[in-house]
């Protein structure tokens, strides 16, 4: 049995294991199965490691995106490049690797969503693992961009420094926490949503709700909006790809 997981600390939002179980159905893979792991603390990972031999590939999610990295032998150029892993690869002589397929996901759903525009500006809230993701893709795609956070001294803006103007001068939002997430759905960043026009586009790397608190509040104002399901989609795509790389390493 070939055995793929999600580790997090609180996984009934995810759609990971969904996902993969029916894409080993499709591509008729009856010895793979993917699995939810639950992790109070990262620390618990190398007793989860031990216990399941057969665990060949791991995507990780919030809040172990760079704690993880702690417990790697080595980091690929996108993990390092990031400063994040999304995903882990356990190599045919055990050692883990860290990849992060995260910024290509929502690069590629960020071109399909946003026309851009000479001198585009964004603002990113959070300034988590997400948040490192969104930021090097927005630095690819030449997107320049505020980090916005709850923390007075961290680098960029806090939340209290989003006036209506501010806001309007950024026509992208992003939404990099994990506000609004099942089961929390009432929440959403504390944005001046009146400021929000028809010249917005807010991206939620949310997925579960289909539709955010955040994403409703835009659409309310006339933004359009997009949730992180296809993100979702194409980094486990490319997650996908990385695992198959190391089984034929093998």
């Amino acid at each position: 049995m070939r055995q793929f997981g999600l580790i997090g600390r609180t996984l009934s939002h995810s759609f990971s294991q969904t996902y993969f179980t029916q894409k080993f159905y499709s591509l008729g893979l009856p010895d793979h199965q993917y699995d939810l792991f639950e992790l109070a603390t990262i620390n618990e990972l190398p007793a989860l490691l031990a216990a399941h031999p057969g665990l060949v590939g791991l995507n990780v999610t919030v809040p172990y995106k760079e704690s993880v990295m702690l417990y790697l032998d080595e980091l690929a150029p996108s993990a390092t490049r990031v400063g994040a892993v999304n995903v882990v690869e356990r190599l045919p002589d055990g050692r883990l690797r860290g990849h992060n397929t995260d910024f290509v996901g929502f690069r590629e759903s960020l071109r399909r969503f946003f026309p851009g525009a000479p001198e585009a500006r964004a603002l990113v809230l959070g300034t988590g693992g997400a948040a490192k993701a969104v930021v090097v893709a927005l630095q690819e795609l030449g997107i320049a961009h505020w980090l916005v956070s709850r923390d007075p001294m961290a680098h960029g803006l806090t939340y209290d420094d989003l006036t209506p103007q501010l806001v309007a001068a950024h026509p992208l939002i992003i939404n990099a926490t994990p506000l609004g997430t099942f089961p929390r759905t009432d929440e959403c960043p504390p944005l001046p949503y009146a400021a929000l026009t028809e010249h917005h586009y807010l991206h939620d790397l949310v997925y579960n709700p289909t539709e955010t608190l955040f994403m409703h509040k835009g659409k309310e104002a006339g933004a359009q909006v997009k949730n992180g399901f296809e993100m979702l989609c194409l980094q486990a795509e490319a997650a996908w790809d990385i695992w198959n790389a190391a089984l034929k390493e093998g």
